[in-house]
């Protein structure tokens, strides 16, 4: 269920990789690929150095040399019909992502040019792992947080139309079995474990689905990060078998 989310910061790669952001996520994706179900590129940490080219290299390698890894754009995209259909096709035929991450909070027609491409599924914010998302995604409506209203919907309504998932965060494991217990077996995209602290024994036991399994479970900086010397690929492989051993057990 491990995810390994892609998110480089070139102040923190180490001297050998020379600040190339394509050599460094590269390195990581080969280190790890064979323990993880997916990788997720982060793009405004690609679009922040200008380095959009290097993502599209990324996702053309990651889709060749490792096929069978599932791919998620990491844009939490949201906006009129007209302009999320560029944002559509920016992720699935510009960067080839199979998923990609979406803001609900515009309505249906925002997400509807997502499920009705072809090529692609989407991960459905929800519950975000972020101190600040229970500002508005826990406020009551109708008895019931707005995030559950949102996982609903989801589930009942836009599932029908396309694939997809939402993003439940590690962070917040009772309200992650809350929505799990709504929604089945329905696919959840779970951030939060490894830098930002959520507990990958309570995730697993709230967040899994009627087979065990039903998750991918994302971890960036903890994987990414975890040796600033030249054996940053060799950590990174043996911080992802950690992590995937402790979902097993989990």
């Amino acid at each position: 269920m491990l995810c390994v989310g892609l998110d480089p910061d070139p102040a923190r790669f180490p001297q050998v990789v020379d600040g190339s952001v394509f050599e460094f996520c590269r390195a990581i994706v080969d280190a790890t690929a064979d323990v993880v179900c997916a990788f997720k590129p982060q793009i405004a940490y690609f679009a922040a150095t200008g380095a959009e080219a290097d993502l599209e290299r990324l996702c053309v390698y990651i889709r060749d040399c490792h096929p069978e890894t599932l791919l998620v754009l990491d844009a939490k995209r949201g906006d009129i019909g007209s302009t999320a259909e560029q944002y559509a096709r920016e992720a699935f035929d510009r960067y080839g992502a199979h998923a990609v991450t979406v803001n609900p909070y515009l309505g249906g027609d925002s997400v509807e040019p997502f499920l009705r491409h072809p090529d692609g599924g989407v991960f459905v914010l929800c519950r975000t792992s972020n101190p600040g998302s229970g500002d508005f995604q826990s406020l009551p409506v109708d008895g019931r947080p707005l995030y559950l209203h949102v996982a609903e919907r989801v589930a009942r309504e836009w599932n029908t139309i396309g694939d997809c998932g939402l993003v439940v965060g590690a962070t917040y494991p009772a309200e992650l079995a809350e929505v799990r217990a709504l929604v089945g077996d329905l696919p959840l995209l779970v951030p939060g474990v490894g830098a930002q602290g959520g507990d990958i024994a309570a995730t697993v036991q709230a967040g899994s689905d009627s087979a065990g399994h039903g998750m991918v479970v994302n971890s960036s900086r903890a994987i990414l990060y975890a040796s600033s010397g030249a054996d940053f690929a060799d950590a990174a492989r043996a911080e992802a078998i950690a992590t995937r051993d402790a979902l097993r057990a989990g």
